[in-house]
């Protein structure tokens, strides 16, 4: 059994008006040596998958099915055996 950690972000040539927006909010509360924001995601996923191997290619696969959009965004992974 395996646990993924599983980071997605926007890939850097991508603007993220969110970030912008936390950003901004940050310099109002005092936080004025903040210089950017990018926002992600982060997910734990469990997998009962026996070899190391196949864990990796499922994670992968379901990165670019479904956990990030590969036009926009960038993801990578850490892979925990468990149990």
């Amino acid at each position: 059994m395996f646990l993924a950690r599983i980071y997605v972000a926007l890939k850097p040539t991508v603007n993220d008006p969110q970030g912008q927006t936390v950003l901004g909010s940050l310099k109002t509360l005092g936080f004025d040596s903040t210089e950017s924001v990018r926002m992600g995601k982060y997910l734990e996923v469990t997998l009962q998958e026996g070899r190391r191997g196949e864990a990796e290619a499922r994670v992968k696969e379901m990165c670019h099915k479904l956990l990030a959009n590969p036009v926009i965004e960038e993801y990578r992974f850490d892979l925990e055996e468990i149990g």
